[in-house]
């Protein structure tokens, strides 16, 4: 779980940790470990963390900021000045075509480094998280064909041509919302019910079920669209319900990776610590500015993290011992899911003619009011580095 980082890269919700090296500037010059701040400028105490779908880019369009952006936080060689990390919940492309929309729209040059790419989503698991016996929604549909029947023309004109699978499945991983919802929805409940081997008869409903680990829980995001568009969050919240409809029982996560989860930022928080240092700036990160255009995703998660940041230092101070970075400081764009004041305005009329608090977070987060506060409100991503350089002092 992370985030894409300037010239080191790497996703939450997707695979796990990746690198990529960047090149910026008109010139292409490299921004790698060598890269420094200009001769005389002191190294930065501050960092970005940087949401993706919304705030740079939109579907396959970038945001027209976003370029202007990243002009100023590189330096007159094309090298950048601050640290950055991408923190995006997006898991359902691969490294490297991430690495190509980003280099697209903001003039970098990004391409992936360690390990391998181009490879299937099943391929992608076992080379970078580690799995061994990998199966896919895609790879279940062929082993038992007669799960998924709502589209006809899919349903197998024989039966028998893919054995059944040979194990059953201990567990099951959710990275991003599914192309056939109707599929997904169906075998993962199969899965559930029948603890792993869908190919059985349904005696009596296991519970508690297999672990589940679920990436992305994002209710909504913004592509090219004028409205936002489903998200993972959306995928779960529909399967939630036909679990419980279907068992009375609810479903339950070990674990909700990538944003607002506060792991997603101390890892992020990792990756720019690193980052400085293989700059070789010496001075600690000390404020992490996080710009995003989701308030329950973006905002939410980056205060609840500064929340984390506070009682952390507390304790350290009662210590005696010092915590970077101090704080996290949520920026909202209005490029994507969040327009100015029309959100919250259409939702307070909702709730007063309803009597229920509009919340689209996932229902393991407590609904907070003061979470989704901004602790400011930008037209766009250039002007959040313009506020973050202000408040910085830095040119």
């Amino acid at each position: 779980v992370g985030g894409l980082a300037g010239y080191g890269v790497s996703r939450s919700g997707g695979w796990g940790g990746w690198r990529c090296a960047a090149r910026c500037g008109p010139a292409g010059r490299c921004c790698g470990p060598r890269g420094r701040p200009p001769a005389g400028s002191a190294p930065p105490a501050f960092g970005f963390l940087f949401d993706v779908d919304g705030v740079l880019v939109r579907g396959s369009q970038p945001v027209p900021a976003a370029r202007r952006a990243f002009q100023r936080l590189a330096d007159s060689g094309g090298r950048l000045r601050v640290p950055v990390v991408f923190l995006t919940n997006a898991g359902n492309c691969l490294r490297s075509a991430k690495a190509r929309e980003l280099s697209q729209a903001l003039g970098l040059q990004v391409t992936v480094t360690g390990q391998g790419s181009a490879v299937p989503a099943s391929e992608g698991a076992r080379a970078i998280l580690g799995f061994k016996h990998v199966v896919t929604i895609e790879a279940l549909r062929k082993a038992y064909p007669l799960l998924d029947m709502v589209d006809l023309s899919r349903r197998p004109k024989q039966l028998g041509s893919d054995p059944p699978l040979s194990f059953l499945m201990p567990r099951v991983i959710l990275f991003g919302e599914p192309v056939r919802w109707e599929t997904s929805l169906q075998l993962i409940t199969d899965v559930l019910l029948s603890n792993g081997n869908p190919g059985a008869e349904l005696q009596e409903v296991p519970y508690p079920h297999l672990p589940i680990l679920a990436c992305n829980m994002d209710l909504l995001w913004m592509a090219e669209a004028k409205m936002p568009r489903f998200g993972h969050g959306t995928f779960l919240l529909c399967l939630e319900s036909i679990y419980k409809k279907v068992t009375g029982r609810e479903l339950k996560y070990e674990a909700l990776i990538g944003k607002p989860s506060p792991v997603t930022y101390h890892y992020a928080q990792y990756l720019i610590q690193q980052q400085a240092e293989k700059q070789g700036w010496k001075a600690p990160i000390q404020r992490l500015y996080a710009v995003g255009d989701n308030p329950m995703s973006d905002i939410y998660g980056a205060n609840l993290y500064n929340n984390y940041l506070k009682s952390a230092r507390h304790s350290q101070a009662q210590a005696g011992l010092k915590r970077s970075p101090q704080s996290c400081e949520s920026i909202l764009v209005c490029t994507g899911v969040y327009r100015h004041g029309e959100n919250r305005e259409t939702e307070r009329r909702t709730e007063a003619q309803t009597g229920e608090t509009v919340f689209h977070g996932h229902r393991d987060f407590c609904c907070d009011p003061s979470l989704l506060e901004a602790s400011h409100i930008v037209q766009d991503v250039d002007d959040a580095v313009q506020l973050a350089f202000k408040k910085e002092n830095w040119s």
